[in-house]
């Protein structure tokens, strides 16, 4: 039995940065993984669907060269060349994860872990290990609804639409969360005809009601058909071609594709780990409870990321797993639990969507004072060709304090943060006033937004 001071079990973000972090603070740690380091995010989520959205961009922009007398032939596109040039990022990246392993003398063990016995982890290859701590990072994976599973042939997760090598001609997208919207866009950008389909009011249902209305006239004027307040009824793949059958308000619609992309949402990987066994507390749906440093109700065992109820976030897992080494080796932690109203949100489909904090929708009885800028206000997205978007701040009415901020719009993503730092630093829009913003940039547009709670801008 090979004894460690920390045996982490799952090597995602929050998993092999925790054992990174463990390693720094002088644990001798182990981590244990059945597929390749780097976990869904790094090698069948977050990493490659952003360099298929960034190939995307590139190719759906190509006929913006005709404005300067330049034509590209578009047809001789090869996705198979796309899909390849995104697994290529995926294994120089995981190759990076092992180094960064090997550098801080953390063991990469391969295989399937279960917890046995207390401080026990026992291998698929029947290797016991022992550990004062164990940290569980195993994540999520794709939900199975009967009679729209997944068989990665017709109907696909978004491991399998990862995996594509050919493009559909038509493709049909059951859920407009953030990986139906991301990759709705990346298919009708490769030309293909994508109908986008969200049970709720509008897409992206977490997120601001008017930062999704610009997205869904964006996608719409993209050649993207969004069907909002519709469910879907059935899925025959019986055929040559998919039937799948809809209910909207008013009427059952059926539309046709050659594949559909199912993502309604996802689930904790927490069966078959010995947890309940060792006291591990679960709720009805398998996620487990975990105190303020993610400990859980068995002690020396800890839990992080999807497999917790906190935001099913990479960046969110990668906080907890810190938060939790720091804390078993007796460090003050820099995190004291995961404050989900300032933790950032990010779509990157285009135009992209990123928030935190409070909805103006979940206000309620509370007074607020609210900002709108539109992008067109700044030059910088006249200058660059995206005009589309908008950036919305909510403040409490009498303090002003910054309650949330909601941004779609080019490059949302990246911009988010200096309205989050400014929330998380308790600084008031004035604050943000008073901070000179270079010209042209998309942050002006923030600088608007924080002038008009006062009333004050001077672009509107």
């Amino acid at each position: 039995m090979t004894t460690y001071d920390l045996i982490v079990i799952g090597a995602g973000p929050g998993g092999y940065g925790a054992a990174i972090r463990a390693a720094q603070l002088g644990l001798k740690t182990a981590v244990v993984e059945k597929d390749q380091p780097g976990g869904v995010c790094l090698n069948w989520g977050c990493i490659p669907s952003k360099n298929l959205i960034h190939q995307a961009e590139l190719f759906h922009s190509l006929h913006e060269l005709e404005a300067v007398g330049v034509s590209v032939d578009r047809s001789t596109l090869d996705y198979s060349a796309v899909q390849a040039n995104s697994r290529k990022v995926v294994k120089t990246l995981t190759g990076g994860v092992r180094g960064l392993l090997k550098k801080n003398k953390v063991a990469l063990l391969k295989g399937t872990a279960r917890l046995t016995d207390a401080g026990e982890v026992t291998l698929d290859n029947g290797d016991v290990l022992s550990a004062k701590h164990i940290l569980v990072a195993t994540g999520s994976r794709p939900m199975q609804v009967p009679g729209f599973e997944c068989d990665e042939d017709k109907v696909l997760s978004s491991t399998g639409i990862l995996a594509l090598t050919r493009l559909p001609a038509e493709l049909v997208v059951l859920g407009g969360g953030a990986i139906g919207c991301e990759f709705a866009y990346v298919m009708n950008a490769f030309g293909v005809k994508v109908t986008l389909v969200e049970a709720l009011d509008h897409l992206l249902p977490t997120e601001d009601f008017e930062v999704c209305a610009v997205l869904e006239a964006c996608f719409k004027r993209a050649g993207i058909e969004v069907l909002t307040n519709t469910r879907a009824l059935s899925l025959d793949r019986s055929g040559e071609k998919l039937q799948v059958t809809l209910q909207s308000a008013d009427e059952e619609l059926v539309r046709e594709a050659d594949k559909a992309l199912v993502v309604f949402g996802r689930v904790p990987n927490t069966g078959d780990l010995g947890l309940a066994e060792l006291g591990v507390q679960l709720d009805e749906r398998g996620y487990v409870n975990v105190g303020d440093y993610n400990q859980t109700t068995a002690a020396g065992i800890y839990a992080i990321g999807d497999i917790t109820r906190t935001p099913a976030l990479a960046h969110v897992a990668s906080a907890e797993g810190e938060m939790a080494v720091e804390h078993m080796a007796g460090h003050a932690p820099r995190l004291t639990g995961v404050d989900a109203a300032k933790v950032p949100s990010a779509v990157y489909c285009e135009p992209q969507v990123a928030g935190f904090g409070l909805r103006e929708d979940e206000a309620g009885e509370r007074k607020l004072k609210k900002s709108v800028f539109s992008y067109s206000g700044a030059g910088k997205s006249i200058a660059v060709g995206k005009p589309d978007g908008l950036v919305k701040i909510l403040c409490d009415a009498e303090t002003d304090e910054i309650l949330g901020a909601h941004i779609v719009g080019h490059n949302a993503t990246e911009i988010i943060h200096e309205l989050l730092l400014a929330a998380s630093a308790e600084l008031l829009p004035e604050d943000l006033c008073s901070t000179i913003h270079a010209h042209p940039t998309l942050s002006e547009a923030i600088l608007e937004a924080a002038r008009g709670i006062n009333g004050a801008p001077i672009h509107a």
